[in-house]
């Protein structure tokens, strides 16, 4: 029985991975801050799949529960096959309007959790040869935004990286890159997208189908959509001043009067 830790389960696409993997009959453990809300998908993988998922709450920002995942990972009496980094969250503004704490903050979800628990992951994966790591990360690392894209680019590289090294050892890595996605990333970031069309938007379990069939295959990204493919190569191929003047045209301060 194959057993996939996923963090950021409780919802959006932490929460459509673990049906995804449900409904191939894995095993669960879920991750995130908040216990009630992951007990109740638990409880409806449970009645839907008839899926035992081990919750695991905690607060991957402090380092006791960041820590108590990473034992989890390591444990080879309870081996786990499958790590989805996924926790993650953006912020309204961009850098230069943004309190230096909050982006601190976003950069130690998105870079150094992933990376403390890939590296507690990886010697039982690699010992068994077998297993995988998905990392979850974004178009917005393909292009000029700000901390969270240059994470999220953190991650894509990371995980192109990590391939090659595991790849003798038989364990696949996947970077996920999706566009965007209706979940409660964007209500949750206070972000205003009123102005992007429906022909954007992404379903979370379009992304995690799209995954699955590229972890599958071995492939080194996941990208969901004609739309985001093609995007994805034209931002690869503009000059990057270029880009860069684009984007700056799109971000502005926030309202206020230090605006």
């Amino acid at each position: 029985m194959t057993t996939v830790l996923i963090t950021g389960a409780s919802a959006g696409l932490g929460a459509a991975f673990a049906r995804g993997f449900a409904a191939k009959g894995c095993d669960l453990i879920l991750v995130a801050r908040d216990k009630d809300r992951l007990d109740g998908v638990a409880g409806a993988l449970a009645r839907e799949y008839g899926t035992a998922s081990e919750v695991l709450p905690a607060d991957l920002l402090d380092e006791t529960g960041l820590a108590a995942v990473a034992e989890r990972l390591a444990d080879h009496t309870r081996p786990v096959d499958i790590l989805v980094n996924n926790a993650g969250f953006g912020l309204p503004a961009p850098f230069p309007y943004s309190p230096v704490e909050d982006e601190e903050r976003m950069l130690d979800l998105l870079v150094r959790v992933p990376l403390r628990l890939t590296h507690a992951a990886l010697p039982g994966l690699r010992e068994r040869r077998r297993g995988a790591v998905v990392n979850v990360s974004s178009v917005a690392g393909l292009l000029p935004t700000g901390t969270y894209g240059a994470a999220k680019a953190w991650v894509t590289a990371f995980s192109e990286s990590l391939r090659v090294d595991m790849e003798p050892h038989n364990v696949r890595v996947l970077a996920v890159v999706p566009g965007f996605t209706r979940t409660e990333f964007q209500e949750r970031a206070g972000m205003d997208v009123s102005a992007l069309r429906d022909a954007v938007w992404l379903e979370p379990e379009a992304v995690v189908g799209q995954a699955l069939k590229d972890l599958a295959l071995r492939r080194p990204v996941s990208i969901t959509g004609r739309r985001y493919q093609a995007y994805a190569l034209a931002a690869r191929h503009l000059p990057r001043a270029f880009v860069a003047r684009r984007m700056a045209r799109r971000r502005r301060p926030p309202a206020g009067p230090d605006a």
